[in-house]
C-alpha cells in the first residue's frame, strides 16, 4: 500500500481526536489492523470503507494524493481565476483579437465599483472579489479605449490604474503572485502615463508588499526608498493622502530592512513612518489616495512586528497595550485596517507560543478564526505557528486544535 494512504489515515484519525484503539473501536476493527494500515500494510476495500465511515469522510479521501483537503491558497478562488487571467494575460498573436463587447460605463460608476471591490477585500469576501474584478477590469479598459481628449484619457488612465491596484491587492493576499505582478505593474504604468504620481506611488507600496512576500527584501527596500524620496511631502502643506503614502513607503522600507538584518535602516524608516503618522494625527482610510489604513496605531503595530521578527516575545506583549495601542488611546486614534490589526494579533500569538503559553496562543487563534476565518486561511504564519504548537503537543489534540489544524489546511 502507498505511504500516502497510510499518511491519510493517520492524519484524519488525529484530526478526529482518536487514538488507534479508538478508531478501531468506532470502525469495528482490531487495533492491530489500524496500526498495520498506518504502517503501510495492505487491507481490503471494505476495511477502508469502515475506516472512512468512522472518520466521517468519503472512502476516496483515504486514497487522495497530496493532502486530504484542498490547499488553502486556492480554496474559494480557483474557479474564478480564469476570468482574471483573461483580463490580465490575454492571448497575443500576429492578429489582434476581436474587441470584447462591453457597455461603456461612466467614470463615476467605475470608481464606485472599485470602492465596492475594496469593501469586499476588507470584509475578507475573496469569492466576491474574484467574481467582480474581471468585470471591473473589462469596464475600465472599455472606458479607457472610448475616452476622447487628453484630459478624459488621463482621468481614465488613473481609474484603470486603481482597478488594477485593487486586483493586485487581492491576488497578493491569496498568493497568486505572478498574476498580482501583472496587475500591479500595469497599474503603476498607467498611473505614470496619467502623470498621477500619488496613484503610482500607491502601486509601488503594493508591489513592495508583493516583493516582501517573495523574500526579495533588497529589491523591496530599494524600490520603497527611491519612491519615498520622489514623493517626500512638505509636512506643513501635505495632504493626508501624501502623508499616508509616504508613511506607507517608510513602513515597507522598515519591513524589508528588518527581514534583511539592516537594523540601522529599520530605525530610520520607523522614524519616518512615525513622523508621517504623527502629522496625520489619527488613522485614515482612503483607497483613492493611499494603499490602506495609515496613522499612529498602524505605525505602532508595524514596530511591534519588528520585535516579533526578532523573537522579542516579552517586548511584543508589553507594547501591545501601550502608547497608541492602549485601550482609550486606540479608540481615540482609530484602529488599523482589519488585515494589519489581525496580523498584529498573530504577532501576539507568536509571542505567547515562544513563551510556552500555548493555551493563550490558541485562545487568540480561536478568536481570529471566529472574526476573520477567510483572512486567516491565507496566512502562512498562522499555519507555521499552529504547526509549532502541534509539534510540542505530547497528548491527543484538543478539539480546538483539531478544528484549527483543519481550518488552516495542516495535514499532519
Amino acid at each position: 500500500m502507498s505511504a500516502q494512504i497510510s499518511n491519510n489515515v493517520r492524519t484524519l484519525r488525529r484530526r478526529s481526536g482518536l487514538t488507534q484503539e479508538g478508531l478501531a473501536h468506532a470502525a469495528g476493527l482490531s487495533s492491530t489492523t489500524v496500526a498495520n494500515i498506518e504502517q503501510g500494510g495492505s487491507a481490503r476495500m471494505e476495511t477502508f470503507a469502515r475506516l472512512a465511515e468512522a472518520l466521517g469522510v468519503d472512502t476516496e479521501a483515504l486514497f487522495a494524493s497530496g493532502t486530504p483537503h484542498p490547499a488553502p491558497d486556492d480554496k474559494g478562488n480557483r474557479r474564478y481565476l480564469l476570468d482574471l487571467r483573461r483580463q490580465l494575460m490575454p492571448p497575443v498573436g500576429l492578429v489582434d483579437a476581436p474587441a470584447e463587447s462591453v457597455t461603456v460605463a461612466s467614470r463615476t460608476d467605475l470608481e464606485r465599483r472599485i470602492d465596492v471591490a475594496h469593501a469586499h477585500y476588507h470584509a475578507d469576501e475573496y469569492d466576491e472579489m474574484a467574481r467582480c474584478l474581471p468585470g471591473v477590469l473589462a469596464g475600465t479598459k472599455a472606458a479607457l479605449f472610448a475616452a476622447e481628449g487628453d484630459d478624459c484619457r488621463r482621468a481614465m488612465l488613473s481609474t484603470n490604474a486603481r482597478a488594477h491596484l485593487v486586483t493586485g491587492k487581492y491576488l497578493t493576499q491569496v498568493r497568486q503572485y505572478d498574476l498580482a505582478y501583472q496587475a500591479l505593474s500595469a497599474g503603476i504604468r498607467d498611473a505614470r502615463s496619467a502623470e498621477d504620481q500619488t496613484t503610482a506611488a500607491v502601486g509601488v507600496v503594493g508591489l513592495c508588499w508583493l516583493l516582501l512576500r517573495q523574500d526579495r527584501f533588497s529589491e523591496a527596500q530599494d524600490l520603497a526608498v527611491t519612491t519615498a524620496d520622489a514623493v517626500e511631502p512638505r509636512m506643513s502643506t501635505a495632504t493626508a493622502g501624501q502623508l499616508a503614502v509616504w508613511g506607507e513607503l517608510a513602513l515597507r522600507v522598515a519591513s524589508a530592512a528588518v527581514r534583511n538584518g539592516r537594523k540601522g535602516d529599520v530605525v530610520d524608516a520607523r522614524r519616518m513612518a512615525a513622523s508621517a503618522a504623527s502629522a496625520m494625527g489619527r488613522e485614515a482610510t482612503n483607497f483613492r489616495t493611499h494603499w490602506g489604513t495609515f496613522g499612529p496605531a498602524t505605525a505602532a503595530v508595524k514596530t511591534i512586528e519588528d520585535r516579533s521578527l526578532m523573537r522579542d516575545a516579552r517586548g511584543v506583549l508589553r507594547d501591545s497595550d501601550q502608547g497608541p495601542l492602549a485601550g482609550a488611546t486606540l479608540r481615540r486614534l482609530g484602529r488599523p485596517s482589519p488585515s494589519s490589526w489581525n496580523r498584529h494579533r498573530l504577532d501576539v500569538v507568536r509571542a505567547h507560543a515562544l513563551l510556552g503559553s500555548h493555551q493563550d496562543a490558541m485562545d487568540e487563534l480561536k478568536a481570529l478564526r471566529g472574526e476573520a476565518p477567510e483572512w486567516l486561511k491565507h496566512q502562512s504564519i498562522a499555519r507555521q505557528l499552529m504547526e509549532d504548537i502541534l509539534k510540542r503537543r505530547k497528548r491527543t489534540l484538543t478539539k480546538d486544535m483539531r478544528l484549527m489544524a483543519s481550518h488552516l489546511g495542516i495535514s499532519g
